[in-house]
């Protein structure tokens, strides 16, 4: 018996992700990444909608307005720095740096640019501003656990996804 995607449905899928304007993966998940469909989905609600309903076997091409997610980017979450200022294991593109703010918040902020021994660092999340396409293969559908429609997904360590996925 064919199986559908509905809530309390534990599903498998890979995905990656398009920038739309030229195409270039953004991200990839190569790894089947497992999550409980319906509520504490870990994908963006418009690709859980998009997948409701769906079976093995099937592709799903979800284009996203990051800046309905996002918001505008804030060009005063940008820094740049001598790179001579900024401690060596930050002095590459995709590292991650956790700074608070005044109130004591945490803050993600990535090094997106180094160039010309200067360093910038961007806080605005790395899909903002961008549309994108996301292209997922669905790999397995079944009852989800207990313990998993608890957990929101799989039990066992998820892959990294560098902060794309909300």
């Amino acid at each position: 018996m064919k199986e559908f995607i509905t809530d309390n449905k534990f599903v498998e899928l890979t995905y990656k992700i398009l920038d739309k304007s030229n195409g270039d993966i953004v991200a990839q998940v190569e790894i089947p990444l497992g999550y409980v469909h319906g509520e504490n989905s870990q994908l963006f609600e418009q690709v859980t909608v998009e997948l409701e309903g769906k079976s093995v076997g099937d592709t799903v091409k979800v284009p996203i307005d990051c800046n309905d997610m996002f918001g505008e980017r804030d060009e005063s979450l940008t820094f740049t720095d001598d790179i001579d200022n900024v401690p060596e294991e930050y002095r590459q593109v995709g590292a991650k740096i956790t700074m608070e703010s005044d109130s004591g918040e945490p803050r993600d902020f990535y090094v997106s640019k180094i160039e010309n021994s200067k360093l910038t660092i961007d806080g605005n999340n790395p899909l903002c501003g961008k549309k994108i396409i996301f292209i997922l293969e669905i790999l397995s559908i079944r009852d989800a656990t207990d313990e998993e429609i608890e957990a929101g997904g799989s039990v066992e360590a998820e892959p990294d996804l560098n902060g794309i996925v909300h």
